[in-house]
């Protein structure tokens, strides 16, 4: 179902992908938007136990484009490193395939909305966040995409220093 990378010798190994896409803070989430035209939006994310979480406004192109077509991937760079003497970069990278849903159980959109803050606002007392997330639930959508299939890929160079 999903195509094998063309560059396998580029390919890192699952764990390595993984821990690309838990430690991303920002990722491009792209989904199939008006007239088959492609949407890429970057977004923040948290992941949990092979999903990845997002939230947003409660309307808008992106969560238009959900309704419409729930199959979409991810992508993450972890590292970025231009080296122009070689006209070229060094890099790690993480793709993740997968179906996204817009979560409509409030304790699911908490959940979600938890490891966002979790991620993002570590310091902030725990009330607090509690106290905000449960302000702003009913205005905030919150999305979740079952990952079916992730590769992650690194730049040749960093692969021969033992990057796995």
């Amino acid at each position: 179902m999903f195509r094998k990378m063309r560059r396998e010798k580029c390919e890192l190994e699952k764990e390595t992908a993984e821990k690309i896409l838990t430690e991303g803070l920002f990722g491009v989430l792209a989904l199939s938007g008006d007239d088959g035209y492609s949407y890429a939006v970057p977004i923040n994310y948290a992941t949990e136990n092979n999903k990845i979480y997002f939230h947003s406004a409660i309307e808008g192109h992106k969560l238009d484009a959900i309704k419409n077509n729930e199959k979409v991937s991810f992508c993450v760079v972890g590292q970025h490193e231009v080296v122009a003497e070689k006209f070229t970069s060094y890099y790690t990278s993480a793709i993740a395939f997968g179906k996204i849903k817009i979560l409509e159980d409030d304790s699911e959109k908490i959940h979600g909305l938890e490891l966002l803050a979790k991620k993002f606002s570590p310091e902030i007392d725990i009330d607090y966040k509690e106290k905000i997330i449960h302000e702003k639930l009913n205005a905030t959508a919150v999305m979740v995409l079952e990952i079916e299939h992730l590769t992650g890929k690194a730049a040749r160079e960093l692969i021969r220093q033992g990057l796995k």
